[in-house]
């Protein structure tokens, strides 16, 4: 960072105004935190808490703590209390920091339980009864000590653990995963030649820091001294991109896809010759193709000027790239926001990956739709007979914290990590990923099916918002629909459907005879094993706040299918 002075190295808002953060601070509240922790007894291999949503403090903290050889253990601000317990416990936190009030409620009783953390809860807020973060920064700033910082920095090793990042636990306890600085280092210098960065590049933040792949992504783009903002929240996204015109954005597939789904929902609103344009535009950057010849070319150019410009300048206008993680994302996505000008570079990994085992690049053969991208230089993967994906290499975690055996499972004796997940190389060397091992159903007939494949098609679908496919031991796939509300809405008022709730509206002949020809459309995708051959609609959105969904917008499908369990019986009844 010291090759990099900048103003803006970290940026967060307070109150609705950018606060921002010079490198020089950074450096300086970094180095008084590290004084402070070891004032407090802090020592290398302890393990430090942190419970926030993504901001600067977020980061003063990671290297802060980093630097002293302590072990950063970053929690989601969305998991239940009972994970707050058991991870607070499991990793015998020494030290824990919070954002506010609204987290601290959540895990007040949990603290009050742990003898070793009374009087060593911090929080970024002024709030009666706990200490500041401030006051921390002000007891390294009076008892500074940057001879013995500088000796425990020499001591620390490539292999010595910089993180416990816990997994969601939808099957049991979290799993404390651990993480070295070899695993991150690793990955940095293999993403680093692949993400096109410019000096000043701006980055927009909004993915949990908790998460690997931000939070390596946060890493690699410190290193390059570029600015980085952090986006509010979710719902703030799109205003945040048109104030800053942000060059680089790291985000999940569900996020560009509730994107387009605006972008259409505005198409809908048009009428005539407009409409006509819209969708024309539209139909030409869903057959965008990286090779496409001269007369699609000519298309796409009247279809930039007319049409998909005031798409790209509706997101800043400034995109250089987007990097999307976490799961798979649709190739109707991918060829969207390319024929908008917004090129989109598709990730692969896990936690215990450090994260990213594959991605797609701008070299020559790189990209290819529908495909996660070439294996990372130093990474190695096979394909295992029941195809599952498993990698080798020096991104590989050190294990489970606590639980040898858990990570006897995960890394057999060969050194080879066992991803869970399904997938293929193809010809062109990409790796492209097919399911998740564990949510891969057998039906009462023994065929298998691999619901995320069945899912991702029907959530094309406009009026569709999420889905849930299950057939565990049945005779058919069946699923659970929550309907895009808003275009819903909108669908009824233009057939004058009349409703007071959603209840009402979702069990409406109307409306269900629409959905019975949506299920029946994507049906022709599939075999007849995969077909949904019976379907729910659900009254509400499914979201990381009610529990459905995980922090980076996948389906916490377990706990999905204990909620509906009764509503789920009677598909196949």
């Amino acid at each position: 960072m010291k090759e990099f002075p900048i103003e803006d190295a970290l940026c967060g808002k307070e109150n609705g105004v950018w606060v921002k953060y010079s490198t020089q601070k950074y450096i300086q509240i970094v180095n008084n935190i590290s004084y402070g922790l070891l004032q407090l007894g802090i020592k290398k291999g302890d393990c430090v808490a942190t419970i926030t949503a993504n901001r600067p403090e977020w980061n003063f903290l990671d290297m802060a703590i980093m630097q002293i050889g302590a072990i950063h253990v970053a929690i989601y601000p969305t998991i239940s209390e009972s994970d707050y317990d058991y991870i607070l416990h499991h990793a015998n936190v020494k030290l824990i920091f919070v954002s506010g009030w609204e987290l601290l409620r959540k895990i007040t009783n949990i603290i009050s339980n742990i003898p070793e953390l009374n009087d060593r809860v911090y929080t970024f807020r002024n709030l009666l009864g706990y200490r500041h973060l401030n006051e921390l920064i002000e007891v390294g700033r009076s008892n500074p000590s940057p001879q013995y910082l500088q000796e425990i920095k020499d001591s620390i090793t490539p292999d010595d653990v910089v993180s416990l990042v816990y997994t969601s636990g939808t099957t049991g306890n979290p799993k404390g995963v651990m993480l070295t600085h070899e695993n991150f280092l690793t990955n940095i210098r293999g993403v680093l030649p692949i993400i096109p960065t410019e000096k000043n590049n701006r980055i927009l933040s909004y993915l949990p820091l908790c998460h690997v792949y931000e939070r390596m992504l946060n890493y690699a783009f410190q290193s390059l001294g570029l600015p980085i903002y952090y986006t509010e929240s979710i719902a703030k996204i799109q205003q945040d991109m048109a104030d800053l015109r942000p060059d680089i954005f790291t985000t999940v597939p569900r996020l560009l896809e509730k994107v387009y789904d605006k972008i259409l929902a505005q198409g809908n609103k048009l009428t005539g010759i407009k409409k006509k344009i819209f969708f024309w535009a539209n139909d030409v950057a869903l057959n965008y193709e990286f090779n496409a010849n001269k007369a699609y070319q000519r298309r796409l150019k009247i279809a930039r000027k007319l049409v998909l410009n005031k798409w790209h300048e509706a997101l800043g206008g400034n995109f250089k790239v987007i990097v999307s993680g976490g799961a798979a994302i649709q190739p109707r996505i991918s060829r969207i926001f390319w024929a908008m000008g917004v090129p989109i570079l598709e990730g692969y990994g896990t936690t215990e990956s450090a994260p990213v085992i594959a991605v797609s690049d701008f070299f020559k053969g790189g990209l290819e739709f529908g495909a996660a991208g070439h294996v990372l230089p130093g990474t190695r993967v096979r394909i295992a007979d029941d195809g599952e994906i498993l990698t080798k290499g020096k991104h590989v975690m050190k294990g489970y914290y606590n639980a040898p055996d858990l990570t006897a499972e995960a890394i057999d004796e060969d050194g080879w990590l066992h991803t869970g997940d399904l997938g293929k190389l193809t010809p062109g060397g990409r790796l492209k990923i097919t399911g998740r091992k564990k949510e891969m159903f057998k039906t009462a007939f023994g065929k298998y099916v691999v619901p995320t494949i069945i899912e991702n098609k029907f959530a094309e679908d406009p009026l569709i918002d999420n889905i849930l496919v299950v057939g565990e031991n049945k005779k058919f796939a069946a699923a659970l629909i929550v309907p895009n509300f808003t275009d819903l809405r909108s669908w009824c008022h233009h057939h004058e459907i009349e409703y007071t709730t959603n209840e009402e509206m979702i069990h409406h002949p109307d409306v269900v005879k629409k959905f019975k020809k949506i299920v029946d459309q994507y049906n022709k995708f599939f075999g007849d094993t995969e077909k949904v051959k019976s379907f729910s609609l659900v009254g509400y959105e499914w979201s990381i706040q009610t529990g459905e969904l995980t922090p980076t917008l996948k389906l916490k499908r377990n706990v999905l299918i204990k909620k509906y369990e009764e509503q789920i019986e009677k598909l196949f009844a």
